[in-house]
């Protein structure tokens, strides 16, 4: 089911990273965000971490948060941003 959340991530995935031929529609909450699924590169895991964290105002800490497994899909990107947005990084 996809939330108003997961759906404004999905639109910020296509408008930060160019991907005009994509409409929210298209990516499925829980397909894959690299490799197979929507095809996203290391380069596109950077520039979405700075579009998100600038877009919710949220931080990440690369020392403590294994961030490849909040970037897995739309759902956990989503339960990720929320968790920042509750519990802020200081």
């Amino acid at each position: 089911m996809t939330t108003a959340l997961n759906l404004e991530i999905k639109e910020l995935i296509i408008s930060s990273l160019g991907l005009e031929d994509i409409a929210p529609e298209d990516i499925d909450d829980g397909a894959a965000l690299f490799g197979e699924g929507l095809g996203l590169d290391s380069v596109d895991a950077l520039e979405l971490g700075l579009a998100l964290q600038k877009h919710f105002g949220i931080q990440f800490n690369t020392k403590t948060q294994n961030l490849r497994d909040h970037f897995k899909d739309i759902n956990t990107l989503a339960a990720f941003v929320t968790e920042l947005k509750d519990n802020p990084q200081t």
